[in-house]
C-alpha cells in the first residue's frame, strides 16, 4: 500500500502552513493561555476559511465531506504550528460523534457552524473527563454511556499546557440515548484519537525542524555543535522515530471506515505521541537550560506534546488496545 500524499494534499498542506506561519502562533498560543481568544479566534476562523475546520463535515451539514487522510493533513500543520483551542474535538469528535447518532438533529443544529469557525465544541467522553478550552466552546458535549447531553463548564484543572484548558463539566439536556450512541461515542473516540496523533505528529516535525536550525547557529569550542557526533546521533533517532511513525498515521486514516480502526487507530496515537515525545527530550537536550524557560518559543511546543501524550488515551492504554485486538484476531484464525 502506498502511503504518499497526493499534490493535492501537499499543496493543502502548505496553503495552512503559510497562514499559521502569517499569523505568529506563540504570541496567540501565550494570549489563549491567559484567557485572551480574539486572536486565536481569528486564526481558526482563517483555517476554517480554508476548509480544515469542515473536512470532516458530510456536505449536507455544510462540510467538505472528505477522507480521513485530509484531515489528518490539516491536524498535522495545525499541530506543527501548535495551534491553541479544542480543534481535535471540533474538526474531528465531534462532527464523528454526531454524524453517527441515529437521529441527525443535532448535527443539522451544530455542524455547519462548527465547520465554518463560527463555533467552537468540546467534548468529555465520560463524565469524570475534563473538557479542553470548555471556557470558549460554544457546544459543549459529555457522553455518558449511552447517553449524549449538553455539558456546562465548572472548575478549572491545571494543565501540563497552559494554553489547553481543562474544565470539569456537567451534563445538562439529552442530545441522544439509546441504541446506537455507544457505537457514535466509540467513532468519536477513535477520530479524536487520530487527530491527537496527527497533531502530536507535527508538532514532533516542528521541534526536529527548530532543533536543527540552533544546532546550526550554537558554537562551542569553535564550531556549530550540530558538527558533534553525538548531537547528529540525538536528532537522527529523533527524525527516525517521526518517519517511521508518519505511515501507521497514515494507514489508521485508510482504515477509518474498516474493521481493524480501533486497532490501526491505536498503533499510530501510540507511534506519533511518543515519537513527539522523544523528539521534545531531545530537543530540550540540545538546546540546554533556555529551553525551560517560559520565554523561550520551544516551551510551547515541549507541553503541547507533553499533553498530547497522554490525551485521547495514554500509552498503556492503546498497547492494551493493539494487544486485545491482535489477541482477537489470533484467536479468529485459530477457529477457522
Amino acid at each position: 500500500m502506498k502511503f504518499a500524499l497526493s499534490s493535492e494534499q501537499r499543496d493543502f498542506a502548505g496553503s495552512l502552513r503559510k497562514m499559521c506561519d502569517a499569523a505568529g502562533t506563540p504570541g496567540i498560543i501565550r494570549a489563549w493561555a491567559g484567557g485572551d481568544h480574539r486572536s486565536g479566534r481569528g486564526l481558526i476562523r482563517q483555517l476554517a476559511g480554508a476548509g480544515a475546520l469542515g473536512l470532516a463535515v458530510d456536505e449536507e451539514y455544510g462540510g467538505m465531506g472528505a477522507e480521513a487522510i485530509d484531515l489528518v493533513v490539516a491536524l498535522r500543520e495545525i499541530g506543527r504550528a501548535a495551534v491553541p483551542g479544542p480543534l481535535v474535538e471540533t474538526a474531528a469528535a465531534i462532527p464523528a460523534l454526531l454524524q453517527a447518532l441515529p437521529d441527525k438533529a443535532a448535527a443539522r443544529r451544530w455542524l455547519a457552524a462548527l465547520a465554518d469557525g463560527h463555533a467552537l465544541g468540546t467534548l468529555a467522553l465520560t463524565p469524570d473527563a475534563p473538557a479542553v478550552d470548555a471556557d470558549t466552546a460554544e457546544v459543549v458535549l459529555v457522553a455518558d454511556g449511552d447517553r449524549v447531553s449538553i455539558g456546562h463548564r465548572t472548575d478549572l484543572i491545571r494543565s501540563v499546557d497552559s494554553a489547553r484548558r481543562l474544565f470539569t463539566v456537567v451534563a445538562d439536556d439529552v442530545v441522544a440515548e439509546g441504541d446506537g450512541v455507544r457505537a457514535a461515542i466509540d467513532a468519536a473516540f477513535d477520530a479524536g484519537a487520530l487527530a491527537a496523533a496527527a497533531q502530536a505528529l507535527g508538532a514532533g516535525r516542528a521541534l526536529l525542524e527548530t532543533s536543527v536550525d540552533y544546532v546550526k547557529q550554537r558554537h562551542q569550542f569553535g564550531k556549530p555543535i550540530g558538527q558533534y557526533q553525538a548531537i547528529k546521533h540525538h536528532l537522527s533517532n529523533a527524525m527516525i522515530g517521526l518517519e517511521m511513525a508518519e505511515p501507521l498515521l497514515y494507514r489508521a486514516a485508510l482504515s477509518a471506515d474498516s474493521a481493524d480502526r480501533a486497532r490501526d487507530v491505536s498503533a499510530a496515537k501510540l507511534a506519533c505521541s511518543e515519537a513527539a515525545y522523544r523528539t521534545a527530550r531531545t530537543a530540550l537536550q540540545v538546546h540546554g537550560a533556555i529551553g525551560y524557560t517560559a520565554e523561550y518559543d520551544l516551551s510551547l511546543w515541549l507541553t503541547k506534546v507533553t499533553a498530547l501524550r497522554s490525551a485521547w488515551g495514554t500509552a498503556d492504554f492503546h498497547r492494551a488496545r493493539i494487544g486485545d485486538a491482535l489477541r482477537a484476531d489470533t484467536d479468529r484464525k485459530g477457529r477457522a
